[in-house]
């Protein structure tokens, strides 16, 4: 019986050191171009991690490639638990589902109200208890300091506040891990700071892992954490 438990913890234990994210020699696209030959990059359960580098690298190519838009090519490609290299098109909702995913450009539905832009995506990934969606909308909108704007429409928020918004709506499904592609890049520095501040407190509060492309360096310096710079097509972590 003893051995049994041990067995079972030891099983545990890989689990949770196994990368949620693992790209081992993937060739990374942007429009059909080849713009980051053989990348090896994982990141760990609960991590949070910058990607960082010039416009033009690749950081948001590596993002897509993750999130299924760009195929991946090359020797292995994981994200929490789905194999890209032989995902299916079938499957990619399911993946997406999986994950957070915040834009620089909020991407928001300017005809609907706050409530209505994350009910609209409840409803797009098969939530049908109205009381349930409701009240995840308030718990999402709460973590992101926006509870009294539900009724408002994207037109009457600052850019700050469409992008909690943004933010919000990628916690919706409770994701194990959250991408974020330069998220403050149209935002001035103390909006800026507030944002990375929520990515972090979602990070510490939740566990959720997060992978950040940004070129927001002052920001950085201020919320410290791994950093993967992308530097004449090779990747460098600050780990090693």
């Amino acid at each position: 019986m003893e051995q049994s438990e041990n067995i079972q913890e030891t099983q545990e234990v890989l689990q949770e050191e196994r990368p949620v994210i693992s790209l081992k020699n993937i060739n990374i696209y942007q429009r059909n171009i080849l713009v980051l030959p053989q990348v090896n990059m994982s990141v760990r359960k609960g991590e949070f991690v910058y990607l960082i580098g010039k416009t033009g690298s690749g950081k948001s190519s590596i993002l897509k490639t993750l999130i299924a838009e760009v195929p991946a090519e090359g020797e292995e490609a994981y994200i929490n638990g789905y194999d890209l290299l032989k995902l299916k098109k079938r499957d990619i909702p399911q993946l997406r589902k999986s994950l957070g995913v915040v834009f620089q450009d909020y991407q928001l539905l300017s005809d609907m109200t706050v409530l209505d832009n994350l009910m609209y995506v409840l409803r797009a990934t098969r939530w049908k208890d109205k009381l349930a969606m409701g009240n995840r909308c308030e718990e999402v909108l709460d973590m992101v300091g926006l509870a009294t704007k539900d009724f408002r429409y994207p037109y009457q928020l600052s850019g700050g506040e469409q992008q909690r918004v943004c933010i919000a709506r990628a916690l919706l499904n409770k994701p194990e891990i959250l991408l974020a592609d330069e998220p403050t890049g149209n935002l001035d520095p103390i909006t800026s700071e507030e944002i990375f501040k929520i990515f972090h407190d979602i990070n510490k509060n939740s566990g959720t892992t997060v992978l950040m492309a940004t070129h927001n360096f002052s920001m950085i310096d201020k919320f410290a954490s791994r950093t993967i710079c992308i530097e004449n097509g090779k990747l460098i972590d600050s780990v090693l």
